[in-house]
């Protein structure tokens, strides 16, 4: 039976995620990068995303996790995308790293020849990055990741995944679930919403790579996140971490249940946390006590048609997805369900 690492961060982060006498409670070593007077404030102020933004805040945590790892030895490649709009606005930036901005499709490839460049110039303290969203990696930017899989190019992927393409116009992508609403997959006919049986699992086919390093985190655990990130950087060769992001102006949710959507999505067994090396899964996160799905999906306007009358299918598909990924990756803890 798979079990989380022990090596994990166990302190609520409520408790210690700040400057505050919380952290006393930990030795400087496992505190949150974001609780140290030494944070690297990778994603700046000056950016525009929405408020509740999970992408915004996934993306500060990792990076900042990734400066730390590297001694803030680090180079990003940034594919199109909303991370990419928000935070350069033309002649603007929010980020205080070196970052390039890739097109849509490429910055897997891109990121490939920055990591072969630095290791041309006897530079391998410098590491480098990709970030995408979920749009960029699994459906435009899927064949130029899979090729860096296939090199084992020294880079980590972060794909911040929030279910469609939101700098577009909240379009269905790949990672869209069954019956969202989307632009594109609207609510209507007898089957409202995307098509169930349809998208791609990126961190199963990242795994089946067998590249050295997979994992999947959440913006609720922050700790954890981190945890993930700084693992992945003590690795060399190609690494993926998908980051699940919830969108309030693409999913209809209110900008201040962005924390709670994100836990709940990970409590019913929607969304399971747990980490892979060499293509073998090595830890997962446990669920205390499974949630139903319709919590999650309750606080989510996409949601809003399989609660009425005649789309009770719907909503039990969807909960058969959660019970199926729990039974799958062993997610309960002992004894509980």
């Amino acid at each position: 039976m798979v079990e989380v690492s022990e090596t994990k961060q166990k302190i609520k982060f409520y408790q210690t995620g700040t400057l505050t006498a919380g952290n006393r409670l930990l030795d400087e070593g496992h505190r949150s990068v974001q609780a140290t007077i030494d944070r690297s404030n990778s994603l700046d102020s000056g950016h525009r995303a929405c408020q509740g933004c999970g992408e915004a805040l996934g993306a500060r945590y990792a990076i900042d996790a990734a400066m730390r790892a590297t001694n803030n030895q680090l180079i990003a490649a940034n594919a199109t995308g909303c991370l990419e709009v928000f935070t350069t606005p033309y002649p603007e930036t929010a980020w205080s790293i070196p970052w390039i901005h890739s097109l849509f499709g490429n910055a897997a490839a891109v990121a490939g020849g920055i990591a072969a460049a630095m290791k041309a110039k006897g530079r391998e303290d410098v590491r480098v990055i990709a970030q995408g969203g979920d749009g960029g990696t699994t459906d435009i930017g899927f064949g130029c990741m899979s090729g860096m899989f296939d090199r084992n190019d020294d880079v980590l992927y972060i794909c911040y995944n929030n279910q469609a393409y939101m700098n577009t116009g909240v379009q269905r992508s790949s990672a869209t679930p069954g019956a969202a609403r989307t632009a594109t997959t609207m609510p209507v006919g007898e089957e409202p919403g995307n098509e169930f049986g349809t998208g791609k699992n990126m961190p199963l086919i990242a795994m089946a790579h067998q590249i050295p390093y997979v994992a999947t985190a959440s913006v609720h655990d922050l700790h954890d996140l981190e945890h993930k990130v700084t693992k992945a950087m003590s690795f060399h060769g190609s690494r993926y971490i998908e980051i699940y992001v919830p969108c309030p102006l693409g999913w209809g949710s209110k900008p201040g249940q962005t924390i709670t959507i994100a836990r709940l999505a990970v409590e019913t067994g929607m969304f399971p946390l747990f980490e892979a090396e060499n293509g073998n899964l090595v830890g997962v996160t446990k669920i205390r006590h499974q949630q139903p799905v319709e919590e999650y999906l309750k606080l989510q306007r996409r949601f809003a048609h399989v609660f009425k009358k005649g789309n009770e299918s719907q909503l039990e598909a969807l909960q058969v997805i959660a019970d199926n990924n729990i039974e799958r990756f062993d997610l309960m803890s002992r004894g509980k369900r």
